[in-house]
This record gives structure tokens, C-alpha cells and sequence, in this order.
């Protein structure tokens, strides 16, 4: 916020909890990296991509600013996860060895959003928003493996990128329309060997928003199944973490290339850290907000679970990443007893969906610090119903 102060007051797009507004594109800039900054915002998996964060944040501004309707703004955010993830699919998972895909294919979704709201309908300014998004698309996977700022600034930039060439392309702004699988276009330089059949397969019958996982633990995505998978244990067991010897994650390669760090000292670093999260899974039942807290952090016997903990690359479950996010965890206690736990996939995908309570709970756990249990409240009942309701009833900018 402090870097834009000379840019809020302007415009009638809304940075909620602030009490201000701003010109589309720096609210969708600000909002989608503050919206990504806490880990908690939703997958597409088989794309490794988290849609949310730059497509509602572009699509909300520009619908705050043209005056539109909820129905149209729900409209233009199936658009933007449509393409999107078809996109995102296409390039995985050699996309993903370098690539942050929610700084990458974002562009693609904040920028179909932003057409379809921009102009409806018109063919012509959503290919040439998408050609225009595909040659700013940027996110190094290295901002994630050290404990920077940058990569919710990944989430935010796609989003700017977005409400920039949509709004471009409206006004008459032209791209390269063969961006994606030209001889020096996307796929080309950030993939090896797209396979671009993938994009349009199921179009039209299939709709990805429908196949989204929704996090129900504020950290990486990649550490989920193990949580789920040491919370069961620990429900079935009631086990004291004094009694454990050791614990062993088995798990895909790619959970242990992101979140494979034993000694995380900050809370951005702990989220991408799975003995880290598995052990506060242990010990306290639960990886949410306050799972990164400065004084769980320092916490003596969750640093000593840590350092009891083995992780390992499955090869059959790495083979089948990114379609399946599985993990198995075993416990062996001092008294020779082993417990074991296998999940197949995480609480919150598609085969197991988070229910309406859940996200509700989630939603005022989020929100209420910012705004108020109170207004959390009132602010999910009108979202639930906003499909009947202009965009402006929200009154974002009074939170």
C-alpha cells in the first residue's frame, strides 16, 4: 500500500479494508498480491495453478469500475478460469520446473475476465487481450524457495497484466495471435512439448470452476495430503507427541522440491515447509492462521518433531503428479507401535470437496481481522446472492 500511495483515492475500483479505491488496474495489482500473500486461496491441480487470486482480483475492479452487475461479474470469472486452465493444462508440467503458474497462465485469466466485462461477447478483444497478457506473462519459481516478498507479487502482476491488455484490446490494442503456439511464443519458450489438444478437449461440455481444490490449510497446497493424512492419525490415535520416534512422509518429488526445507525461520518460509506443517499438524490438530505465529514458530517440541521426520519421493505417486496430489504418513512411537496413514488426494479437492460450512468458516476467518466478525458476516450473506445484485451493493470501499 505504502508503494501506491500516490495512486489510492483515484478511481472507483475498491481495495477492501482499506477504505479507498484506486484505477482498475493498481486495485487489481494490490488486491490479487494481497489476496495470494497468505497461502490460502484455491487450485486447479491438474494445471498447478491458483486461478483465484489474479482472475477475481482483475474482474472486480473492472466490474467496480464499468458499474456491472454480480451476474456478469460471475460471468467473466467462469471465463477467465475457463481459458486460464485449459492453457495451464496444455504446459504441464515441464511449465512448473521454472514457472510459477499463477504469475504465468494469471495473465490469461485476469485478462479473459477483463474482456468479457470490457466488451461482451466480442470475439476479437478477447483473442487480442489473451495475444497482448501472453507476452507479459512472468513468475520465477525461485521467488518461493526463499523467503521474499515477491511471490504473492506474482498474483498481483497477472491480475495488472490482465485489466491492462483486456482494457487494451477493447480500445482497439492488437497482439500476436499465434502468441501461444508461435515458434518463439509461449509454449514454446516456458514449456517442452505443449500439447495443446489438451486446451480444447471436453470444451463446452467440461467446465474447470466445477473441479477446483478449495485450501483448507493456510500453506502450500503441495503439503496438504500429508496434513490431512498426520490429522487422521492423530484423530484415530490421540497420540502424545512425547511418545513419537519418528515420523516418514512419502510423497510426489515435486512436494519435496517446494516444501522439502527443515529449518524455515520465518512464517513465509514455514508455510513452504512440510515437516514444518506435518509437525504443527501433530501437535496442535490444525494448520491455519495461527499455525505461523512467531511463538509457534520458536516452539520447542514442534522444532523436535521436525528433526524426527524422514521425507521421501514415491516414484509411483511422483509419476502420476499433477492429476494426483497423494502423500502417505507413518508414525513409529517409542513403544514399537507403527501408525500409518495414506491420502489419496487432499480435503478440499474435487474427490473431496470442502462443504458450504466450511467455506463459510473459512471466509469469516479471513476476513474478520481485516474488516470485523460482524461485517464479515453481513459481507458473505450479499456475496452467496450477488448474482441478483449490481457489483456497487457490495460497498466494498466502506469496509
Amino acid at each position: 500500500m505504502r508503494a501506491h500511495a500516490g495512486e489510492l483515492g483515484h478511481g472507483r475500483s475498491s481495495l477492501p479494508g482499506q477504505r479507498t479505491t484506486a484505477f482498475p488496474g493498481t486495485a487489481a495489482w494490490i488486491n490479487g498480491s494481497i489476496s495470494h500473500a497468505v497461502e490460502f486461496d484455491d487450485i486447479f491441480r491438474d494445471a498447478i495453478y491458483h486461478p483465484g487470486c489474479p482472475t477475481i482480483a482483475a474482474a472486480l475492479a473492472v466490474a467496480e469500475d464499468r458499474g456491472c452487475s454480480g451476474a456478469d461479474l460471475l460471468k467473466a470469472i467462469t471465463i477467465g478460469y475457463e481459458i486460464s486452465t485449459r492453457i495451464g493444462v496444455a504446459v504441464q508440467p515441464s511449465h512448473y520446473r521454472f514457472f510459477h503458474t499463477t504469475g504465468t497462465v494469471g495473465c490469461f485469466g485476469s485478462a479473459a475476465a477483463t474482456a468479457a466485462l470490457a466488451d461482451s461477447g466480442n470475439p476479437d478483444v478477447m483473442r487480442h487481450a489473451l495475444a497482448t497478457a501472453a507476452s507479459f506473462a512472468a513468475g520465477l519459481q525461485q521467488a518461493f524457495r526463499s523467503d521474499a516478498m515477491t511471490k504473492a507479487l506474482h498474483a498481483g502482476h497477472a491480475a495488472w497484466v490482465g485489466v491492462t491488455a483486456g482494457v487494451g484490446a477493447a480500445s482497439g490494442i492488437t497482439g500476436a495471435l499465434d502468441i501461444l503456439e508461435g515458434a518463439a511464443g509461449f509454449g514454446a519458450a516456458m514449456a517442452v512439448e505443449p500439447k495443446w489438444e489438451l486446451a480444447t478437449e471436453g470444451l463446452g461440455t467440461r467446465y474447470n470452476i466445477q473441479s477446483i481444490t478449495q485450501k483448507n490449510h493456510g500453506c502450500c497446497g503441495h503439503t496438504f495430503a500429508a496434513i490431512d493424512a498426520m490429522l487422521d492419525i492423530r484423530a484415530q490415535h490421540k497420540i502424545d507427541a512425547a511418545q513419537v520416534e519418528a515420523i516418514r512422509v512419502e510423497t510426489y518429488q515435486t512436494a519435496l522440491d517446494v516444501t522439502g526445507n527443515f529449518e524455515p525461520r520465518t512464517a513465509f518460509e514455514a508455510k513452504f515447509s512440510l515437516p514444518y506443517v506435518v509437525s504443527h499438524a501433530l501437535l496442535y490438530g490444525a494448520v491455519r492462521l495461527n499455525a505461523f505465529e512467531e511463538k509457534r514458530l520458536a516452539d520447542a517440541q514442534l522444532r523436535s518433531l521436525m528433526a524426527r521426520t524422514k521425507l521421501n519421493a514415491d516414484p509411483e505417486l511422483s509419476a502420476k503428479f499433477p492429476g494426483m496430489r497423494a502423500a502417505r504418513v507413518t508414525v513409529a512411537l517409542r513403544n514399537g507401535q507403527v501408525l500409518e496413514h495414506f491420502a489419496p488426494c487432499r480435503k478440499g479437492d474435487p474427490e473431496a470437496p470442502l462443504s458450504d460450512a466450511d467455506l463459510n468458516d473459512k471466509f469469516v476467518e479471513l476476513a474478520s481481522p481485516v474488516i470485523g466478525a460482524d461485517a464479515a458476516r453481513r459481507l458473505l450473506d450479499k456475496l452467496w446472492q450477488i448474482e441478483q445484485h449490481d457489483v456497487a451493493s457490495l460497498r466494498l470501499t466502506a469496509l
